[in-house]
């Protein structure tokens, strides 16, 4: 078996099993959690909590 990255497997789940309504579900925790890892340590991280 080959060895796949867990966005390979998610976009293979995605795939096979039609579910294509879980897609924009898993774009905004991305982007989500790209937003977290970006501005970690910055000046934009006060702003960040006021979303929440």
């Amino acid at each position: 078996m080959a060895r796949q990255s867990k966005l390979g497997m998610i976009w293979d789940f995605l795939k096979i099993r039609k579910k294509w309504w879980l897609t924009p579900v898993v774009i905004f925790i991305l982007l989500l959690s790209l937003l977290i890892v970006l501005s970690e340590g910055s000046a934009v991280a006060p702003f960040i909590y006021a979303i929440f």
